[in-house]
């Protein structure tokens, strides 16, 4: 899985030229840490940024973990994102982009 997400990854962006096919580098969890998937970045050019497990780390990989952590914890807010009850996947994805819509006017609002 984790090959095919890493060829998944669409062209970044930049201000001028030809869009980049992968990024430099990959920052990740202790969840990451195979050889595995280090092999698979190694071998697409990404440098690896991988907390290693079992040992604390002084630089703080996972410091950016939260921004992930608290956009599920918006999603769950919306009662039938958290419990699927939806069969038909496209149903499923417009209530989602539905709550991603409301959660972006909510935080439009108390910027206002």
């Amino acid at each position: 899985m984790f090959d095919r997400l890493l060829d998944a990854v669409v062209p970044v962006r930049q201000p001028r030229g030809r869009p980049r096919k992968r990024p430099q580098k990959l920052h990740a969890d202790k969840g990451y840490d195979y050889g595995k998937c280090r092999r698979a970045l190694r071998k697409r050019g990404i440098k690896s940024r991988i907390a290693r497990r079992g040992i604390e780390s002084s630089e703080r990989l996972g410091r950016h973990r939260w921004v992930v952590e608290r956009t599920f914890a918006w999603l769950n807010r919306f009662r039938r994102l958290r419990i699927r009850y939806e069969r038909r996947a496209d149903i499923h994805l417009a209530f989602t982009k539905i709550a991603c819509a409301l959660i972006t006017l909510r935080a439009i609002k108390r910027f206002c």
